[in-house]
Formats: structure tokens, C-alpha cells, sequence
């Protein structure tokens, strides 16, 4: 597929992989985490931001608005057309997600190839889940591949086995994320059962020698020690799992939500402390782990 939808592209990463790194996010998952930072990467469709802060109450975007979705404040009207983030004079509208092609990404990449080589960095793919727009995404890691440009993709291992493998030889490292081991609670908080997530790890670690699990640590969700534990004993009966990352949760993307017009379901959540996650790290380590906070 030469066409693809991302909502961002980072320059400069230092936590996506080794080296530095060009982050290419793809917009769409089929999870839908209490905690995601990137609430406009769960759509597959484009959409609307708004900033009330940035707002000055001119009316030029009621004015552009061709179906009156913003005046009767209905998004079911909104046809993503752009009109009112054009007519915007302080930016208070924000379209997220546009349509690029494989080339358009990798002459993006391409432009940072000195950074790569003097780094040993590359090009990742995020999201959102980057599988879910398989023909997107194997052209992008072809292309790579062809401009021999280290890559590495952080997936949430939701999607179907034969997606995953078709591009397993194209991806040189595997960011792996591991949220809950508990079934019923991975339903809760992601939306969806755990059981595809960890069926493809297992058959991963077969075949591919390079993984790097992640672990986002939320309080009160998935940090208490059985939590932990059953983690550890998981990882511990894979192969080729490199080493643990284990992310200490944030609120940094709360304000996104509300700009989205949508609940954060973690509003009194607060950031585990650096004895907790240490604490982790050690209980991890138990199990003959490399494990690091951060990643």
C-alpha cells in the first residue's frame, strides 16, 4: 500500500530504540488504554482539536464550518473537511492525522541519515498500533530496509499472527508492550482481551532475536507485587527477550482529552514514585532479567 495515515513524526528520539531516531506514528488502534498519552493516535479517522485556551471567540470558524458542527458543537457533523483550522487566526483548531505516501515518509527519514550513522540510531514505528495498516507499514520498513536504515517497531502485539510475521524480518528490534497479565483487567483497561497479545509474544521470541519488552507501570492497575510477578514469570519463559523497560506512568497527556472532548478515566492517577520503581526493577530482577527504568 503506498498510502498510510500518521499524526506525528519526531525528530530526534532518544527513547524509541538506540541511536537517534526518526519516529513515525500511525494513527489507529484498536486498544483504547485508560492511560494512553496519545488519545488522538486510538482513531483511524483524522480529527479535531480544540484549545479553548488559544481561543479569542472571533466566529471565523463558524463562519467556515459547511455543516454547523461547531455551533451546535455536534462532531457528528463534522466532516474532518479543515475548513475551520484554515480560517483559525490563533491556531485554537487543530486537524490531526493527514494522508502521506511511503516515499513522502522516507525522504523524511532519509534527511537524518547522518544522525543515524554517527548514532547507530534509525527509524521507529509507532502509533497508535502501526499493524493495523499492514500495507502501509511493510512498504515503510521495505523502504528502510533497501536504504539499509536500522528499524524498530513499537507494537502492542494486538493484530493478527500472520501480519506480525509478515514483516518480522524487516524489523530489526522490537519494542514490546506488556500491560496486564490478568486477563479480566487487561479487558478493563485496554478494551480488549490479552490472550492474542500474548500468544504473539511467545511465538515472537521463537523466531526473532531481538526484543525489548515494555511495561508501563500504572498505580493501582497493574503495579501491585502479583502484578509484577506474573510479568516476571511470563518474560522469564520467553526467548530472545533483549531486556525489560519498565515506564513510570504520566499525566502529561490529559489536556489532549479534554481538547478531544473525551473522559481520562485515570484523572486522580499520580506518577509512581522512584522507590517504587525501583522497587519494580528489583522484584523484576528476581526473576534473571535485565531490567531498566525508562527506555
Amino acid at each position: 500500500m503506498d498510502q498510510g495515515i500518521i499524526f506525528d513524526i519526531q525528530k530526534y528520539s532518544i527513547h524509541d530504540g538506540p541511536g537517534i531516531r526518526t519516529t513515525i506514528f500511525l494513527k489507529g488502534c484498536p486498544l483504547n488504554c485508560w492511560w494512553c498519552h496519545n488519545p488522538e493516535s486510538q482513531s483511524f479517522n483524522k480529527e479535531v482539536l480544540f484549545w479553548e485556551d488559544r481561543c479569542i471567540g472571533c466566529g471565523d470558524c463558524l463562519k467556515a464550518c459547511p455543516t454547523g458542527a461547531i455551533e451546535k458543537e455536534s462532531n457528528n457533523k463534522c466532516i474532518l473537511c479543515g475548513n475551520c483550522v484554515k480560517a483559525c487566526s490563533t491556531g485554537a483548531r487543530e486537524l490531526v492525522g493527514r494522508r502521506v505516501t511511503v516515499s513522502e515518509v522516507i525522504k523524511d527519514i532519509e534527511k537524518d541519515l547522518i544522525f543515524y550513522d554517527q548514532s547507530g540510531g534509525g527509524a521507529t514505528f509507532s502509533g497508535g498500533e502501526a499493524v493495523s495498516q499492514i500495507g502501509f507499514l511493510k512498504s515503510l520498513l521495505k523502504g528502510c530496509r533497501e536504504r539499509e536504515i536500522h528499524t524498530a517497531l513499537d507494537t502492542t502485539g494486538f493484530c493478527d499472527r500472520e501480519y506480525l510475521f509478515q514483516i518480522a524480518d524487516l524489523v530489526d528490534l522490537f519494542l514490546y508492550d506488556l500491560k496486564i497479565m490478568d486477563d479480566h483487567k487487561h479487558l478493563k483497561y485496554t478494551g480488549v482481551s490479552n490472550n492474542r497479545i500474548l500468544q504473539n509474544l511467545r511465538e515472537l521470541s521463537l523466531c526473532h532475536d531481538n526484543i525489548v519488552i515494555r511495561i508501563p507501570i500504572i498505580p493501582d492497575v497493574n503495579d501491585h507485587d502479583n502484578d509484577i510477578d506474573a510479568m516476571g514469570k511470563f518474560i522469564k519463559s520467553l526467548l530472545n527477550v533483549r531486556e525489560v523497560n519498565i515506564l513510570p506512568y504520566h499525566n502529561t497527556g490529559m489536556d489532549k482529552y479534554k481538547r478531544l472532548n473525551i473522559e481520562y478515566l485515570l484523572s486522580g492517577a499520580t506518577p509512581p514514585s522512584k522507590d517504587k520503581m525501583e522497587h519494580i526493577k528489583k522484584r523484576l530482577e528476581r526473576f534473571g532479567l535485565q531490567v531498566q527504568v525508562g527506555g
